[in-house]
């Protein structure tokens, strides 16, 4: 097997079988995980390419590009794997998170406000999986994701990075 390069972006296999790093994800496995965790379609995708650089930091780039690419940025991050529980990045929820139908806690104004500005919380009505979880809130009539928050035992931890942390207004 080859060894991963964390000093540039290769794309990610298509399947598991046609892995050639260990311990790399693959496209058909970030996809449905995205699926299989939030229930964003498979069809969300379509025009996004997978790179990996470093250990586990997956990238989603709208463009087709020979692998492997010796840039320091492709795209965004959207997911963390190569650890026990993947992890959904707050730039990846906000860009796909709009299309999640499951695993999504929806916040009011006072708790988005929290949420958003890095702040853990009591919310003990949630009933679904815990673990990674996608916070959102109405806006403009419109679910908007703000982020990715970890739910355990009653409480929503927010895992926003502090420079995404911002203070929301909050309008009852």
């Amino acid at each position: 097997m080859t060894q991963n390069d964390g000093q540039r972006f290769d794309r990610l296999p298509p399947t598991p079988d046609e892995r050639e790093v260990e311990g790399r994800a693959s496209r058909e496995e970030v996809v449905d995980w995205w699926d299989e965790r939030f229930g964003v379609p498979s069809e969300t995708f379509e025009d996004v390419t997978f790179w990996e650089k470093g250990s586990g930091k997956i990238w989603a780039f709208s463009a087709n590009l020979p692998s492997p690419v010796e840039v320091e940025g492709l795209g965004i991050t959207v997911l963390r794997t190569r650890q026990e529980h993947w992890k959904p990045t707050t730039t990846g929820v906000k860009r796909f998170g709009q299309e999640a139908t499951e695993n999504v806690i929806d916040l009011g104004p006072g708790e988005a406000a929290a949420f958003a500005a890095g702040h853990d919380q009591q919310i003990g009505r949630w009933d679904g999986d815990w673990g990674y979880l996608i916070a959102a809130h109405e806006l403009a009539g419109e679910r908007e994701p703000i982020g990715v928050g970890l739910y355990l035992h009653g409480e929503l931890r927010s895992r926003i990075p502090k420079g995404y942390q911002e203070e929301l207004a909050v309008l009852d």
